[in-house]
């Protein structure tokens, strides 16, 4: 994989990406799998994920950097899954999925939201609280955020 400094680009899933997606997931996680037992296989399903609901890619060239997942209900969105290659962390791809997605959200009409994240990760609970969500609830090993938009 080559690294570049180039500005990842933003656009819609499709099901030519499900490799490239997968593997980019499955990086992206693999440091929050050697620390915690029974994660969910996050990258299952991701061709269900592209049909039926909404998948932003970054990438830069031809590579998939990260992604984004998105559920919209009525007055609310849920971010189901994002992800962003270690390689490319700290580069903005993240910041510029959650943007794409939260104003995908409020075109469909969301007013607000959320998503859940493991108690076992406070790098991730602070991460979004520094972009403007709260902490709605502890459940298990569940934190809910919620952030109006």
């Amino acid at each position: 994989m080559t690294i570049t400094k180039q500005d990842p680009a933003i656009r819609r899933a499709n099901l030519q990406d499900v490799n490239a997606l997968k593997q980019c997931i499955d990086r992206a996680y693999a440091p929050v799998k050697a620390r915690l037992n029974g994660l969910p296989d996050v990258s299952a399903g991701l061709e269900s994920e592209i049909t039926d609901n909404v998948v932003y890619v970054a990438e830069t060239g031809e590579n998939i950097i990260g992604c984004a997942v998105l559920t919209v209900d009525g007055k609310t969105a849920q971010l189901v899954n994002i992800a962003v290659d270690p390689d490319y962390a700290g580069r903005g791809a993240g910041r510029k999925l959650i943007d794409v997605i939260e104003a995908h959200a409020r075109d469909r009409g969301a007013i607000e939201i959320r998503l859940t994240t493991h108690i076992a990760m406070p790098e991730n609970v602070a991460l979004y609280a520094h972009l403007g969500w709260s902490e709605t609830g502890r459940s298990g090993n569940k934190v809910r955020m919620s952030k109006p938009i």
